[in-house]
């Protein structure tokens, strides 16, 4: 059980990072202010250092990653470039990224709880993950 579970939540921390990713990777070009995009790069390559940790662990468990869902995926593209092409404001991009944390931080500790036997080490990496979403929402807040 231990090890599906640990499984299962590096396979949700590998989809959370990616989807990070993505969806900073799609708002930094729009970005206007140097001080939020400095910001936003960083918490990317958090999110990236973080990802090929994941990665290592789901090889040595011999399974494979996790994109994210291609629902999830698709609604947070749409969400994004409707509201950036409604106002591509520093504030509007503030706003989705928040949004973003605060959905990653509920799946983070929902999934925290559903696989509960798995390793230590790896619910430290949900936890670490979940901090580094935290972070950023409340570092955007001068921005919103």
């Amino acid at each position: 059980m231990e090890n599906m579970d640990t499984i299962n939540l590096l396979k949700e921390c590998d989809a959370g990072t990616k989807m990070a990713v993505s969806t900073i990777d799609e708002v930094l070009e729009n970005t206007q202010n140097d001080k939020m995009k400095n910001l936003l790069t960083e918490s990317k390559e958090h999110h990236e250092k973080l990802g090929n940790e994941v990665h290592s662990l789901l090889l040595e468990y011999h399974s494979e990653e996790k994109d994210p869902g291609i629902m999830a995926k698709g609604m947070s593209w749409l969400k994004t470039n409707m509201k950036i092409g409604m106002s591509d404001s520093d504030s509007t991009i503030a706003d989705l990224i928040t949004d973003g944390c605060n959905m990653g931080v509920k799946s983070l500790y929902k999934y925290l709880n559903q696989y509960p036997a798995a390793n230590q080490t790896v619910q430290n990496i949900c936890k670490r993950l979940a901090t580094i979403e935290e972070k950023l929402c409340k570092n955007l807040q001068p921005y919103l």
